[in-house]
């Protein structure tokens, strides 16, 4: 990886990291409700495998710990907020929430509550592909360790697999199925082994490092793209934050914490740049001061000022209608 392209995912992750902090703040003076999963500790994997693939343009689909895959995919950063403060200019309208970010023309296709929920899913968006001859493009799905217990997950590897679908998975590892840790529930903690019982050709990479995760992710796509059929990438990282806002993290030891903290995938990729003179602490700080600025007076006010959903369109999306819907900012 050249430093150009280190520089940029160093400031996209440390723009994800304060959206994130963001979020945190936003839930705790109640301007966001529900559930909130965040994704501190874990940039390293989406910025490193998307920087390999065709944000926008390729198809992904991920769970529920979804605002930053959004954000990459190019997601206006104010409809993602706007969506968690359940405001009608969300990108789903105000209806979704944390879990349910959604831009079609962006092509991410979701977050979803449901754990398992998207491996079927991106095997259809796969097929789509297929059926269409669309050579060009691959579909990406997003999916935690504790995701790989449930039925679809093997029921959909098998058909990638038999189908033979232009699918990268993409394992984000963070070693606990919320408070659960991987090897007290899962035979295989070697999440990517488990993918040669379907003969999908697999690898593991550190997650914590970006270049490292580019560099797989890369192998990956070329696969995919080229032959047209599965590969499952496995990342071992860890969350920083508890599984989600309601998780006090009582079963992982402050020594844990900390010692995965000293591999923060922010400091890696400064360090590594610092090492070759290619950037100062004083330059990634007027970053950050610029990117505060961009979420105190750009994207936290448009949330602020954005109305709610029309209680009128509450059972609306619900069945087939004949007029479509349209979005507030008049697209259909």
């Amino acid at each position: 990886m050249d430093n150009t392209l280190r520089r940029k995912l160093l400031r996209d992750m440390l723009f994800a990291r304060r959206f994130e902090e963001q979020c945190y703040q936003d839930y705790q003076v109640r301007k966001i409700g529900g559930f909130l999963h965040l994704y501190p500790g874990q940039e390293a994997c989406v910025h490193g495998v998307m920087a390999a693939a065709k944000p926008g343009q390729d198809y992904v689909i991920t769970g529920y710990r979804d605002h930053v895959h959004a954000l990459v995919c190019g997601v206006d950063p104010k409809a993602v907020l706007a969506e968690l403060y359940g405001k009608a200019t969300g990108s789903s309208g105000g209806f979704g929430g944390s879990m349910h970010i959604f831009d079609v023309d962006k092509h991410f296709m979701g977050g979803y509550a449901l754990v398992g929920a998207p491996f079927p899913l991106a095997a259809g968006l796969a097929l789509g592909l297929k059926l269409q001859k669309r050579d060009d493009l691959i579909a990406i799905c997003f999916l935690g360790d504790a995701a790989n217990n449930q039925g679809t997950f093997h029921e959909t590897l098998n058909m990638a697999s038999v189908w033979k679908l232009p699918v990268l998975f993409v394992c984000e590892n963070n070693l606990y199925g919320i408070g659960t840790a991987t090897d007290r529930s899962t035979a295989e903690t070697e999440q990517h082994k488990r993918a040669a019982a379907y003969r999908i050709p697999a690898a593991f990479a550190d997650g914590q490092d970006v270049d490292a995760v580019h560099a797989a992710a890369q192998v990956a796509v070329d696969y995919v793209r080229t032959s047209r059929t599965p590969y499952f990438l496995e990342l071992k990282t860890y969350r920083f934050r508890g599984h989600s806002m309601s998780d006090g993290g009582k079963y992982r030891s402050q020594e844990e914490v900390d010692e995965w903290k000293k591999r923060d995938p922010i400091e890696i990729t400064f360090d590594r740049l610092a090492s070759e003179d290619a950037i100062t602490r004083d330059e990634l700080d007027a970053w950050d001061a610029e990117i505060l600025a961009e979420l105190e007076d750009v994207i936290v006010p448009f949330a602020d000022a954005s109305p709610e959903p029309d209680p009128k369109d509450l059972m609306r999306h619900v069945f087939v209608e004949n007029d479509p819907w349209v979005h507030p900012n008049g697209e259909g």
